[in-house]
């Protein structure tokens, strides 16, 4: 009985160790290659399509998408549908035990390492274009902004619960608030009633003028506004107790970035609430609304808000009947993290 028994064991766990050994040795095998380990350090912050993938490494779509098949079967990457599209991004979940401590290393170890020049460029150029996409859809259709948010979701259906989620916000003082894209300035209106100082930031003067069109007509007159992105020189002086970024990342060239910035001008006790599309299929939204982005998974904005050196304190879901759901999002630095709720 007691040979029988092990047997049966030995049976049992034979195949948990085969598949062990399988991903291992294909995780070895995916991180054997020096493409592959430039294509994974590339993919450090960002998502790209292949044909993108394809003109930061000079690199024939056959041959980047065999690479990039054997990297998704290692685990290494992972793909979402943008519209007509497939993009690429580092998969940093998914993997448990000892895998997930040697794909850790992986990556560590990709990000010491500087792409070739010529990668680089091209990957400035790729953003770039984004953000000249993104300009010249706002610069274009300013006078009717309004209009275009209507398409999805209207400021009007998420405006109280956001408003609600910043006056529940652990906040330890209320001197300065920085809203990144404040579009028409609809929200500023809330900010100024709460924040000492307002920093309005966009890089549309177009819609920029709107605001302060709008911030003038409601007497608004603690509001200081900059042309300029995140990454502009006025913001390495300035930091905030608040920083909002409502239905601004779909339109950026690199969310992550967004939230690097913008976690680096945060005061300790300060809070960055984001608000956003999920993810969605409406291909559509890249033409009629300026969108670089159909919306996101709620697990990359944790991821990116983790990165950035931030945790999630408050995430609230609310469903469109539209079929668009939009998620606001409350992030924190670690000292001041409390136990997530979803409403």
């Amino acid at each position: 009985m007691v040979s029988i028994a092990t047997n049966q064991r030995a049976d049992i766990e034979q195949p948990t160790c085969t598949n062990q050994l399988d991903a291992l040795a294909n995780l070895c095998k995916a991180s054997s290659d020096p493409l592959r380990l430039q294509v994974l350090r590339g993919l450090k912050n960002e998502s790209f399509g292949v044909s993108e993938l394809c003109s930061i490494f000079n690199i024939r779509q056959p041959a980047l998408s065999h690479h990039l098949k054997v990297l998704a079967g290692a685990g290494l990457v992972a793909t979402r549908r943008e519209g007509n599209s497939i993009f690429y991004r580092r998969s940093e979940r998914g993997t448990s035990g000892e895998l997930a401590a040697l794909k850790s290393q992986i990556f560590e170890s990709v990000d010491n390492i500087e792409l070739p020049s010529a990668a680089q460029n091209a990957m400035a150029t790729l953003y770039e274009q984004r953000v000249e996409n993104s300009y010249s859809f706002f610069a274009q259709n300013a006078h009717k902004f309004q209009q275009q948010q209507d398409l999805i979701a209207s400021y009007t259906q998420y405006a109280d619960t956001v408003a609600q989620v910043l006056r529940d916000a652990p906040l330890e003082h209320h001197g300065v608030a920085l809203e990144v894209g404040p579009g028409d300035g609809s929200f500023l209106n809330e900010l100024s009633a709460q924040f000492d100082q307002v920093v309005a930031l966009d890089n549309a003067a177009e819609m920029l003028e709107q605001a302060r069109s709008n911030a003038a007509s409601a007497n608004l007159g603690n509001i200081t506004y900059i042309h300029g992105d995140t990454g502009s020189r006025e913001l390495q002086r300035l930091q905030a107790d608040c920083i909002v970024i409502n239905m601004v990342l779909h339109h950026t060239p690199s969310p992550a970035q967004i939230f690097s910035d913008v976690a680096s001008c945060l005061n300790p006790g300060g809070v960055v609430l984001v608000t956003d599309l999920c993810s969605h299929d409406q291909g559509w939204a890249r033409e009629n609304c300026g969108d670089l982005w159909l919306g996101f998974e709620p697990e990359d904005l944790a991821q990116w808000a983790s990165d950035a050196g931030l945790e999630d304190i408050t995430s609230v879901y609310l469903a469109q009947r539209n079929g668009f759901q939009i998620q606001v999002r409350l992030f924190g630095h670690s000292h001041n993290t409390k136990t997530n709720q979803e409403r």
